[in-house]
């Protein structure tokens, strides 16, 4: 495809996201752009909140990761069900009970104003860095794929991106992202489904023979055991999900903000199981399309491309969705999912970030209701220049994203984690004073431990289960500063 027509194609995808925010958004109040006014489809949010889930990170780079832990992978997705199970049945139960805006607000009724803008805190931080990571994981690709060939700069890519977000978001908020997510995640897993069927073509196979096929075989290992210091190891991935699942889902405003917008617990139960099961065979069919990618390129002898002298296994579905002459369907059909993965994650992420900030730190709720709608939006503009920053600033570092983003934000997420689960599983009150002390220690002891040498931890190497470790030590820093 042209560059032209890639640009066409964009530009035609967000005419239609803009027709849907129009209709969404007539009703501009804090209250349609907070919660939706309590009234989405439990089953459009399950669905919906699948292509959120995956965004860019799954789309681009777990094809990716086939090459280096084959499908590994699938061990930390199996932990992630688990903790969907949890989130199910002690997390949405008490968000309900308690009506929140911001999932943060527990806090506040359980210990008090600090502890509640810690949580609040970590969570932007958490959020601001991910919904980066993600948007500039995929606005590298559509630099890869159009804009150099055309001229335009890293950071116009992204400024363009992100100003696209905020004009289809602006007025809508949560309500109209419950309808682009449906919409972005039918675009994701349309191009996957398109990729496998035209690879499996090129390979002269079905899917069924593909799945059974000796090559394929080598290539889609997922139980790993052997190894206790290997990142694969199975309990480090299994453990992990479970944590990063409730820390990275059920205690993240952006993804539980949708889960409030349902009429009540029970269907807010329902669309969570749903979301969960499909995840399940959704990831597997990811990574079954990323060994089907290595088994292309070794079989028609295609290099993994390489960006600035560092191969890129995340590029290899880019390349071979608009390099290799597989048609101009599998083409359309992948720039489509690729735009749908970069804004399913960050247009909620930007509405999440709004209404934290608004919520958490302007208290938005208690100021004039004449007031209220203006600094929203001000809030919104606010965040979408902090987010373009931040993505070009990204693009100056090093490092494999997925290992990034998740590293991140197992030492982000862990005092969130630390205190919710301190104030669930016990009665104890704390001197809410020092929460923040608790919180920013922690991360520094975390960091510390999966920072010592190998002469100390031998060759253990640290993967998810710093979120669970991360989190016990803020437990214990709780327990610490608990009042008698």
């Amino acid at each position: 495809m042209s560059a032209i027509q890639i640009l066409l194609l964009v530009a035609a995808y967000f005419v239609v996201l803009i027709v849907i925010s129009y209709f969404t958004g007539k009703e501009d109040t804090n209250d349609a752009f907070f919660k939706a006014n309590k009234s989405a489809p439990w089953y459009l949010v399950a669905f919906g909140m699948i292509g959120a889930s995956l965004s860019g990170v799954t789309f681009i780079s777990v094809p990716g990761m086939i090459g280096g832990q084959q499908f590994a992978y699938m061990q930390g997705v199996f932990g992630f069900f688990v903790g969907y199970i949890i989130i199910i049945t002690v997390l949405l139960p008490l968000y309900y009970k308690l009506n929140v805006t911001s999932i943060y607000e527990y806090l506040e009724q359980r210990f008090g104003v600090v502890s509640y803008k810690t949580g609040a805190f970590f969570f932007l931080l958490s959020r601001v860095t991910g919904a980066s990571f993600r948007l500039f994981l995929v606005a590298l690709a559509m630099q890869y794929i159009v804009f150099e060939r055309i001229g335009v700069p890293f950071w116009a890519t992204v400024v363009i991106s992100i100003l696209l977000i905020w004009l289809y978001t602006n007025r809508g908020g949560i309500k109209t992202i419950i309808w682009t997510d449906t919409i972005q995640t039918l675009a994701m897993l349309t191009a996957v489904l398109v990729a496998i069927f035209l690879i499996n073509e090129k390979l002269d196979w079905s899917f069924t023979e593909a799945l059974s096929s000796d090559v394929f075989s080598k290539k889609s290992r997922i139980f790993f055991f052997d190894d206790p210091n290997t990142t694969t190891y199975f309990w480090k991935y299994f453990i992990g999900g479970i944590f990063i699942a409730i820390a990275m889902t059920g205690l993240d405003q952006d993804m539980m903000q949708k889960n409030l917008t349902c009429k009540n617990n029970r269907e807010s139960q329902k669309n969570m199981f749903a979301m969960a099961s499909l995840l399940v065979v959704v990831n597997f069919v990811f990574l079954s399309l990323g060994a089907l990618l290595f088994i292309y390129a070794e079989n028609f002898g295609l290099d993994i491309p390489v960006v600035d002298g560092r191969t890129r296994t995340d590029l290899l579905f880019p390349e071979i969705a608009m390099n290799q002459g597989l048609g101009n369907a599998l083409a359309v059909t992948f720039i489509i999912g690729l735009i749908a993965a970069a804004y399913s994650s960050a247009d909620s992420a930007l509405t999440s970030l709004t209404t934290s900030f608004s919520v958490d730190f302007l208290d938005i709720q208690k100021k004039p209701k004449e007031q209220q709608k203006p600094l929203r939006k001000k809030v919104h503009v606010g965040v979408s220049l902090l987010l373009i920053i931040v993505v070009i600033v990204f693009n100056y570092l090093e490092g494999n994203v997925v290992s990034n983003l998740f590293k991140f934000a197992t030492f982000t997420y862990g005092p969130l984690l630390g205190l919710f689960a301190f104030g669930i599983l016990t009665k104890y009150r704390i001197k809410d004073n020092y929460a923040w002390i608790v919180a920013l220690l922690s991360i520094i002891i975390s960091f510390v431990i999966t920072s010592l040498p190998e002469n100390i931890i031998g060759k253990y190497q640290f993967h998810w289960e710093i979120l669970p470790l991360n989190g016990l030590i803020t437990l214990l820093g709780l327990i610490l500063i608990r009042r008698k």
